[in-house]
């Protein structure tokens, strides 16, 4: 049904569980190195956030020029429609506390890749705290495991912060 339901479907099962105090996604497209995680915890401590964004370069020389382009078009527009920049908002590589992701559950409708558009303009809109962490990034020829489909998704993530800035 989409990667914004099995996001869902997997804070859920996580929060399940009395003793998890947050929950991390990582894009099984193998982009993020796991061992990046300890990172992304330990800005969750220190500042108390309820998202970390494992923040990717890209001014890599290997960063496809159509991601490059893509990623800073949505930053520029997030900035402009939600009045604060975030250094990547299509990273895959996330951290959420448990309030954060309670909420998510109740709030948040299932989709595809829009859904992480949503979660982050929900963040913002609602004065969760967000933090930012640099990581490096694996880019593989062609990126073969994404099921990132470019015009249809591009148009449901834009149009998930159109609405996003609505409601603000």
């Amino acid at each position: 049904r989409g990667k914004g339901f099995a996001l869902l479907a997997g804070f859920a099962a996580a929060l399940e569980l009395p003793e998890i105090a947050c929950v991390a996604v990582v894009d099984a497209d193998g982009q993020h190195d796991p061992a990046e995680l300890p990172r992304l915890y330990a800005v969750y401590q220190e500042q108390q956030a309820d998202l970390v964004i494992g923040s990717r370069t890209f001014a890599q020389e290997n960063v496809p020029l159509r991601s490059r382009i893509g990623n800073l078009f949505t930053i520029s527009l997030t900035s402009a429609l939600l009045g604060v920049r975030i250094s990547d908002t299509q990273s895959g590589y996330r951290l959420h506390s448990r309030r954060f992701a309670e909420s998510i559950i109740q709030t948040i409708p299932g989709g595809r890749y829009e859904t992480e558009m949503e979660i982050l303009a929900k963040a913002v809109r609602e004065g969760y705290a967000i933090a930012s962490v640099p990581i490096r990034t694996i880019y593989e020829a062609g990126n073969p495991t994404s099921h990132f489909h470019r015009m249809r998704d591009s148009w449901r993530i834009l149009s998930s912060l159109a609405r996003a800035a609505r409601r603000k």
